[in-house]
C-alpha cells in the first residue's frame, strides 16, 4: 500500500515552479513503479523507501535531481560534481529518461532490495581537500568575533560550503550579499544549508 508523507507534499509545494512538475512527476513514476513505497524525508529532502533506502529527489535554485541508493549496481555513470544523483542537473521535464527507463531502474532497485544486497561501500577520498577561505570571508569574520568563534568550531565541510559560496559568486554584488548573509548565519551557528537540515 502507498504510503504518502505530508511533509512532501509541503516540500514539492514550496520548490521553484520549474521543479514542482518535476517533483510530482518522479514522486508519480516511482509509486506507480512501487506501489508499496513508503515517502519520508531525510536530510531534508524526500527520499523513497522499499525495504530500506532506494531513491531520493530534491530541488535547489535551479534544477533538480534524482539520487538512486545503490546506483553503482544499477547503471553505469560516472559522479557528477555538478549535481547530487545520477541524472545532471535535471532543470525540465526534458532532461529526465522517459517514464519506461525510470520505471526500469526502479524496479531494479527494488529487486537489490528484495535480494539484500548492501550498497556498494563508497572510497573515502585519499586526502581531504585543501580549504581556503576567500580574502573577504576572512575579513568579515575578523570583524565579528561571534561569527568567527562559531565558524572556527563547525567541521571543515561546514566551513568548505561557506567559503565555496562566496569564492563561486560571479559579481561582486553577489559576493556582498553572500558575505552579508552568511555572517549572519555564521553568528547564529547556522551552516550553510541550515534550511535543508531540519524537517
Amino acid at each position: 500500500m502507498t504510503t504518502i508523507d505530508s511533509r512532501v507534499d509541503a516540500y514539492i509545494a514550496k520548490s521553484a515552479d520549474f521543479a514542482q512538475p518535476i517533483l510530482e512527476h518522479l514522486r508519480a513514476v516511482v509509486h506507480a513503479a512501487c506501489p508499496e513505497v513508503e515517502e519520508t524525508i531525510k536530510w531534508g529532502f524526500p527520499h523513497f523507501m522499499y525495504k530500506g533506502m532506494m531513491c531520493s529527489m530534491a530541488s535547489f535554485k535551479a534544477h533538480c535531481a534524482l539520487n538512486f541508493w545503490k546506483a553503482e549496481l544499477l547503471m553505469a555513470y560516472e559522479a557528477n560534481r555538478e549535481a547530487m544523483g545520477q541524472f545532471g542537473r535535471i532543470a525540465s521535464l526534458k532532461d529526465l529518461p522517459s517514464k519506461k527507463v525510470l520505471t526500469a531502474y526502479i524496479k531494479q532497485a527494488m529487486k537489490l532490495n528484495d535480494d539484500g544486497v548492501a550498497a556498494p561501500a563508497r572510497a573515502k577520498p585519499a586526502e581531504a581537500r585543501a580549504l581556503t577561505i576567500p580574502d573577504e570571508l576572512a575579513a568579515a569574520l575578523k570583524q565579528a568575533p561571534a561569527a568567527r568563534r562559531h565558524f572556527d568550531a563547525f567541521s571543515p565541510s561546514k566551513q568548505r560550503d561557506y567559503a565555496e559560496w562566496i569564492a563561486e559568486a560571479k559579481t561582486e554584488a553577489t559576493r556582498n550579499r553572500r558575505l552579508e548573509q552568511a555572517i549572519e548565519w555564521i553568528a547564529e551557528g547556522k551552516s550553510r544549508n541550515w534550511k535543508y537540515e531540519k524537517c
